[in-house]
């Protein structure tokens, strides 16, 4: 038996991920959620919310002394689900950071350095990226702008982006931090030990999976009337697919090598702006002073 602890479960493609992990018989998930009550009675559900670092750290104190006590078997997997995109980039977190960075990009940091060394080997760790991070038409539809790439210290604290207060900068919020995700990857990979594996995983435009949540009246009823049509085309992934996929990651059936991108099905490359030795460290360096 093995553990594998899961953010982004209760909706979505995660929820649909966890279905399918739930049926192998020598897998316990644990899900960290905000509501408890909404986790699927087969797992163990444990609060968490990860707009809020002491809430974070309460949750791995939890995941950590059942795994001590043994009421949980070895941890060999974590996958970083979790996902906000907001209509502004000046909402913040209980800590005063941004919110999208908080939850997109300093949670699931939080969460690896606190749960780094309870890993047992041959173990995987998958955080869930997006095509966003390319910045281009083929890749967004021209939904989402482009990333924009600025010292951490700035991206990491509300009002980073033109009229801050606007859908665009939530959005450009949104894809900077896809851009994030695969820097956090890259140098992760570099400190994780051998056997302990971290990539990338993105999905595809997915509609339905509720980030349309936090937009206005309008664009939710586009979101959920004409966008779900984009998932019988090549341009989309339907949501079913998207949560089998990411289940398939998560159990080492679709791979790449550590620090990887696995695009839907297959190992992919990630935008070349993704690959940038200097801004990972840099990233790195500013997520380990923020949690300090």
């Amino acid at each position: 038996m093995h553990t594998f602890v899961m953010t982004g479960a209760t909706g979505g493609i995660g929820r649909i991920a966890a279905e399918h992990l739930l049926t192998q018989p020598d897998l316990h998930l644990v899900i960290l959620a905000r509501d408890p009550a909404t986790v699927d009675p087969r797992a163990t559900a444990i609060h968490a919310d990860l707009r809020s670092l002491t809430s974070i750290r309460t949750a791995a104190e939890r995941i950590t002394a059942l795994l001590d006590s043994g009421d949980l078997p070895p941890l060999q997997g974590f996958a970083g689900n979790a996902g906000i995109q907001l209509t502004n980039a000046t909402t913040t977190g209980e800590d005063g950071y941004e919110a999208t960075f908080t939850v997109n990009v300093l949670a699931d940091h939080l969460l690896l350095r606190l749960l780094e060394k309870r890993f047992t080997a041959p173990a995987r760790i998958v955080l869930t990226g997006s095509d966003t991070h390319f910045g281009d038409l083929g890749h967004n539809l021209g939904l989402i702008p482009a990333p924009v790439w600025q010292d951490p210290a700035i991206l990491a604290r509300p009002a980073a982006f033109r009229r801050p207060a606007s859908t665009a900068a939530g959005r450009t919020a949104y894809s900077t931090s896809k851009l994030a995700v695969q820097y956090l990857v890259h140098e992760w990979a570099r400190r994780l030990p051998a056997g302990v594996d971290i990539v990338s995983y993105n999905p595809g435009f997915v509609p339905g999976t509720g980030l349309a949540r936090n937009a206005g009246a309008f664009e939710r009823l586009v979101a959920r009337r004409a966008l779900p049509a984009l998932a019988r085309t090549p341009l989309a992934t339907d949501m079913t697919t998207a949560g089998a996929q990411l289940a398939a990651v998560l159990l080492g059936r679709v791979t790449a090598p550590t620090g990887g991108y696995i695009d839907r099905d297959r190992e992919a490359t990630s935008s070349p702006e993704s690959y940038d030795e200097q801004r990972e460290r840099q990233l790195f360096a500013a997520l380990e002073e923020f949690l300090a």
